[in-house]
């Protein structure tokens, strides 16, 4: 797993970002609050991290995205030291790939054994939700080969399966786009209606360029429970 600093200036306050499947640092370069130091995760080839990179912060912020909400919880489900203030959940559960909670294991499946470029192409139109949000993705995207994405697939599939914490983080809030064409809308409010976590629901695709930048840029609507 990739962990890079996009802003660090000594700030006490971090933006911790588990982004999804796919994604890397250049996507996600927005420009972040003056107060904020910015620590972006992707890669889930393999899950380690390394805690040492949060030493020193008195508050952080933590966004999971997709995939990057189940590896959130792999990460810091156990960690008791880390000086939350809040964590926010996008378009994602802690059951990724689940019929009832996640994307439906069949689909994931077919997905991962019969990926090719035009596999990738439709994924992300998908993603998108049609040729306006892809030229928007595309302007900024992720420096990463078709084989490797094709391996972070396979690995996360085992991964998923493999493993499951035996507790959970507590999430503040959680955003549900009612137009995710990747992770079914009705799977992640069937998941999270079980939780504490405050729900609001939005009109977005799985990724959304404004979300990001308004998140990213340190909206406090967004970084408040209600």
């Amino acid at each position: 797993m990739k962990q890079i600093f996009l802003k660090k200036t000594q700030s006490p306050e971090l933006l911790l970002f588990c982004s999804g499947w796919g994604a890397d640092d250049h996507l996600f370069n927005h420009t972040l609050p003056p107060e904020w130091d910015y620590l972006i995760c992707f890669d889930y080839r393999e899950l380690r991290f390394d805690y040492s990179l949060l030493k020193g912060y008195s508050s952080v912020r933590l966004l999971g995205w997709s995939m990057g909400v189940w590896a959130a919880e792999q990460l810091f489900a156990k960690c008791q030291d880390i000086p939350w203030s809040h964590k926010l959940a996008f378009n994602g559960t802690p059951r990724p790939i689940d019929d009832l909670y996640g994307i439906p294991d069949k689909i994931f499946a077919a997905t991962t054994e019969n990926f090719s470029p035009l596999t990738l192409v439709k994924f992300r139109r998908r993603m998108c939700g049609g040729t306006e949000g892809v030229k928007q993705f595309l302007s900024h995207q992720p420096y990463r080969s078709l084989e490797e994405l094709g391996t972070e697939l396979k690995e996360l599939q085992k991964l998923v399966k493999e493993h499951k914490p035996d507790v959970s983080l507590t999430w503040d809030k959680v955003i549900v786009g009612t137009q995710d064409k990747i992770i079914p809308t009705k799977n992640q409010q069937r998941y999270w209606k079980e939780t504490s976590a405050t729900i609001e629901e939005r009109p977005m695709e799985h990724y959304d360029e404004l979300f990001f930048k308004e998140c990213l840029g340190g909206n406090k609507e967004l970084w408040t429970k209600s």
